[in-house]
């Protein structure tokens, strides 16, 4: 255990995660009032942002005493106290250097108060917004990101599958023979291999596409399959038709780079399913727009929300457009969409719904937080089946980063659990155009 160091609390941590007093140990946490006034303003509304600051709001009124404004509240047992900083505090240092009356500011200024108050004690900054930190940084105050759900390996993100080379040819002969596959304890590299993780195995005259299937403790070979019209096109797309199509897997992450066909592959498997579930659910965070901003759109809250949902829209062309206009399968799509069965909307829409046997199809889930995550995935009822896609690069929240978001943040959670399964796609197959974009711009 480490000094005792004080911490001083930005606004943006707060609506990030509305647990996160609980996550500084026996450190004390200050927050100044300009926090509490801005936290205020998120009260109202449907978002995730909004809910958390309304349940932080009430810890704060349980854990509160009189002694808030002067010798801290208690925290709990083995963790320090928290305070709340009124008023206007002595910081000549920050007034000199920014003295425009800004929340970002006034949070600057009790930082540097406290660090004088208290030269004994390191005093920390903690905040989300990086030109804040930069500030802080300008005029030798210590600050950090809020790092307690940060995922330190991101690598994986980088590369498609896994090869093993050096594998013995006959195994591989009697991977392709046997319905069954081979048991798991018959590679080498069973070791490093995660439960319904796909990869390639070589040997000097063969290869095989396979999958580690933890259910049955077995290797098997992943063969090409067709979903509803769309065939893969690369050895990572028939990796994530084997996890989408397999219903004793219930949670899939699919990430990679736009033109991957994340989506795409999610839909087709889920339509070739269809009869397994009694709704394909398709949606997506509207980052782009908050609660004011969605109020200069014309039309109802469906009719605001299309623009967004357009993309999804546009994978189900996709596959519509496989089939000849009088197809069954064509006719088929337009009765599910007309009954219900077939629904794209915003993800706001589904929050605090029960999703009993259906196929969630969740979209650029990377702008959305670990918290976040967590509540939708708790929303899965009995014979749900939980698809998660986005690209880590492309991420429109403020205050997340490539590991700091929900995505990867449930993907380290999870890689060892036999109901889930991660596909990274890396080949691009919208166009040779999208492909040379993706890659060096």
């Amino acid at each position: 255990m480490g000094a005792k160091k004080n911490f001083v609390i930005d606004t943006n941590v707060i609506l990030h995660d509305y647990n996160c007093l609980r996550n500084f140990q026996e450190n004390d946490i200050y927050l100044p009032i300009v926090v509490l006034e801005e936290l205020d303003k998120f009260k109202k509304g449907n978002e995730q942002i909004n809910y958390n600051a309304r349940e932080f709001v009430r810890q704060l009124d349980l854990i509160t005493d009189d002694n808030l404004f002067t010798r801290g509240a208690s925290l709990g047992e083995g963790m320090g106290r928290l305070f709340v900083v009124t008023g206007r505090v002595e910081a000549p240092h920050v007034y000199e250097s920014f003295p425009e009356s800004i929340p970002d500011h006034r949070i600057l200024a009790v930082t540097d108060w406290l660090g004088h108050k208290h030269p004994d004690m390191k005093t920390i900054l903690v905040t989300k917004d990086v030109n804040l930190r930069m500030k802080a940084r300008s005029i030798g105050l210590l600050c950090e990101d809020y790092i307690n759900d940060k995922v330190v390996n991101v690598d994986i993100f980088e590369k498609s599958n896994e090869t093993f080379d050096g594998i013995d040819p006959a195994l591989i002969d009697r991977i392709y023979s046997s319905h069954d596959g081979i048991d798991i304890s018959e590679l080498e590299c069973r070791e490093v291999i995660h439960p319904n993780e796909c990869f390639i195995l070589k040997s000097e005259r063969n290869s095989v596409l396979a999958r580690y299937n933890p259910f049955t403790h077995t290797v098997c070979r992943v063969t090409k399959t067709k979903n509803y019209g769309i065939e893969p096109r690369n050895a990572e797309q028939s990796f994530a038709f084997e996890i989408l199509d397999d219903p004793n897997v219930k949670l899939v992450a699919l990430t990679g780079k736009a033109g991957t066909g994340k989506t795409l592959l999610a839909l087709a498997a889920a339509l070739r399913q269809m009869n397994d579930y009694k709704q394909i659910l398709l949606a997506r965070p509207i980052v782009a727009l908050s609660n004011k901003d969605i109020g200069f759109l014309p039309g109802d809250a469906q009719e605001k929300v299309a623009p967004y949902m357009q993309p999804l829209f546009d994978n189900l062309n996709v596959i519509k457009h496989q089939f000849s206009p009088t197809s069954t399968e064509l006719k088929r799509l337009d009765e599910m969409q007309k009954s219900g069965q077939l629904v794209i909307e915003a993800l706001a829409f589904i929050r605090g719904r029960s999703l009993s046997e259906t196929y969630c199809i969740i979209d650029e889930a990377q702008n959305l937080t670990p918290h976040e995550i967590k509540t939708i995935i708790t929303r899965a009822g009995e014979g749900t089946k939980m698809v998660f896609t986005g690209d880590i690069q492309q991420i429109d929240q403020p205050y997340l980063d490539t590991q700091s978001n929900g995505l990867v943040y449930m993907i380290d959670r999870m890689k060892d659990q036999n109901l889930f399964a991660h596909v990274n796609l890396v080949k691009g197959e919208r166009s040779e155009l999208s492909e040379l974009a993706s890659n060096l711009m």
